[in-house]
């Protein structure tokens, strides 16, 4: 008998170029390889419909995010009451398929009368209301703190109210203790990002540069990227590559500064790529605890070197991949320890050792329609 499943996204997936979208698309060519037919929802602010999808799904149907005040609740989280859509409710009452969930911000219909006796399912890309709060804690502007603030506060109430309500996938088990211990759920296991068709392709030997690569235009990046020029880097005569989308005027001056560093903004896809192949040493500070970042494992499966604080890699498990530090000093000290050490074929086994078999999209997809369907 045909299997279906309607999957319903936050954003448009495609361009796959951030970790939330890559986690989404990656799922639809591993469910089509095992047969599952996917009616795809998802929310457009600004990416369009994309024909890339069209391959891997039965259907794809788009609704518009409603943006703004209109979108604005008193009670409700902004991600989640932005996305109330009759349309997509509608169209979901036309059959009796399971339907997936992709993150929190999707699941208002879990309030909703219409769908009690439907089986339900939300991957969970982060503990939203931590990641908000994080978020809180690194924002310059007073405005983005009321918001951020604001938002973790209504996220924390709703994703108590959501615990109960249908079966959760996280990206790690810390996350999902939280949602057994805070929120009292019971019905939550770990499921691993689905990541691109990575192949372990870290190479043996020295590298060329240091690397920082993240989306720039999201403010805790521009801000991790701005200690590690103005706390790291000052005065090590090390050369230091930034790259990443859209970066400000700010940093690209700030880059700029120093006859080691450079910004690259807005490589391409294989251009990106490239520069991870080529680097030594890829450093990956973050803000944020909560969830589990691609490009941390971009680094790990196509890079050398990678130095993380405790916020990256907090709980994934890949702790022995990594060199990890908790100051300045400390990256410092680590950055020049580890420029002239050749990366290893044994640690390109521990490597192998841990990551392929954990993030294998096949496996993850085999295992996501077991408890999907039993």
């Amino acid at each position: 008998m045909e299997k279906h499943l309607h999957i319903i996204s936050f954003d448009v997936p495609y361009p796959a170029n951030y970790g939330g979208a890559s986690d989404v698309f990656y799922k639809l060519p591993a469910f089509q390889a095992q047969g599952i037919k996917v009616h795809f929802h998802c929310f457009d602010y600004g990416r369009g419909q994309q024909k890339a999808l069209d391959q891997y799904c039965e259907s794809v149907h788009y609704y518009q995010r409603t943006q703004g005040h209109k979108g604005f609740s008193s009670k409700l989280p902004y991600i989640v009451s932005s996305r109330i859509n009759e349309e997509l409710y509608q169209n979901l009452l036309k059959d009796n398929h399971p339907i997936f969930m992709e993150g929190v911000h999707c699941t208002y219909l879990l309030q909703d009368d219409r769908f009690k006796e439907r089986a339900c399912f939300v991957r969970l890309h982060n503990v939203e209301y931590q990641y908000y709060r994080d978020l809180y804690r690194n924002a310059s502007s007073l405005f983005k703190k009321a918001y951020y603030w604001n938002e973790s506060r209504l996220l924390k109430k709703y994703e108590a109210n959501l615990a109960g309500k249908a079966t959760f996938w996280g990206v790690k088990e810390a996350d999902n203790d939280v949602y057994r211990h805070e929120f009292g759920c019971k019905n939550i296991e770990e499921l691993s990002l689905y990541i691109p068709d990575w192949k372990l392709s870290a190479e043996e030997g020295i590298g060329s540069y240091c690397l920082y690569h993240g989306d720039l235009s999201v403010e805790a990046n521009e801000k991790a990227a701005t200690w590690l020029l103005e706390k790291v880097f000052k005065n090590l005569a090390i050369p230091f590559v930034i790259a990443g989308k859209n970066p400000s005027e700010k940093l690209r001056k700030l880059a700029y500064s120093s006859k080691y560093s450079c910004l690259v903004g807005n490589p391409t896809e294989k251009e990106m790529q490239d520069m991870i192949a080529k680097a030594h040493i890829h450093l990956l500070p973050s803000y944020i605890k909560t969830g589990m970042k691609v490009k941390l494992l971009n680094a790990l499966f196509n890079g050398r070197h990678v130095v993380v604080n405790e916020a990256t890699i907090a709980d994934s498990g890949l702790e022995p991949l990594c060199h990890i530090g908790t100051t300045a000093n400390a990256f410092k000290d680590l950055v020049a320890q580890l420029y002239h050490q050749p990366f290893t074929e044994d640690e390109i086994r521990l490597r192998n050792k841990v990551l392929v078999p954990r993030f294998n999209n096949e496996a993850n997809a085999k295992k996501q329609i077991g408890w999907i369907w039993g």
